[in-house]
């Protein structure tokens, strides 16, 4: 189970319909909801500051958050809307799902790269790149993994490692369906400017030969 799931503070919301929401947005509020569950919906007010922070954060609408209201259980939710201003580009309205522990969803889990000591490419001055630091899930809110791990034992320079290399862990699965590029090692940019230089070389040496003959 992920480490640290963030907490999303929130009022219960007393009035509903479109005076209630217009009542919470003159408080500094951005009215919610949050439904599904096999429960009845719940509504909600937010911060307007503190939602707006978080949407400016990125990864809202695929983040798992722990919903803390006054006087109610916690619940874990997920973003499926957020309403905005056609002009100004706020938040106006929010939608939450509320998850039970087989519901299936999707999440950006960060990647843990390990044994770069164990990659004979590094060794030798070869360069890691993070192609994707994070990659995008489909698993069981109630199994979430804190992250995943790529070894980099073995790999050397020009090697890329995709996320077939990656051991998932049971019932997640990539929401891209294909062999994607997580990391690679590449040359260190000087050696990469002396192969140019020699691939040069080589061009010239071959067109003076050609002109010669």
């Amino acid at each position: 189970m992920a480490g640290e799931i963030p907490d999303l503070v929130a009022e219960a919301r007393a009035r509903t319909g479109k005076g209630g929401a217009r009542s919470a947005r003159r408080e500094g509020k951005v009215p919610g909801i949050v439904y599904g569950g096999e429960k009845e919906p719940l509504p909600i007010s937010l911060d307007f500051n503190m939602l707006l922070k978080r949407l400016r954060q990125g990864r809202f609408m695929s983040t798992l958050f722990n919903l803390k209201v006054e006087g109610q259980e916690d619940l874990r939710i997920i973003c499926r809307n957020v309403q905005r201003d056609v002009v100004k580009d706020l938040p106006t309205h929010v939608d939450f799902l509320r998850l039970r522990r087989t519901t299936k969803v999707k999440l950006f889990i960060p990647v843990e790269i390990i044994n770069h000591a164990a990659a004979p490419g590094l060794k030798k001055g070869g360069v890691l790149n993070a192609v994707r630091p994070e990659i995008e899930l489909l698993v069981t809110a109630g199994d979430i993994p804190e992250q995943v791990v790529l070894d980099l034992t073995g790999m050397e320079i020009g090697d890329t490692a995709t996320i077939s290399m990656i051991d998932l862990p049971a019932g997640a699965k990539p929401t891209i369906d294909r062999d994607f590029v997580i990391a690679n090692i590449t040359a260190p940019s000087g050696l990469r400017a002396a192969d140019d230089e020699d691939e040069g070389e080589a061009e010239a040496d071959e067109t003076e030969e050609t002109t010669e003959e």
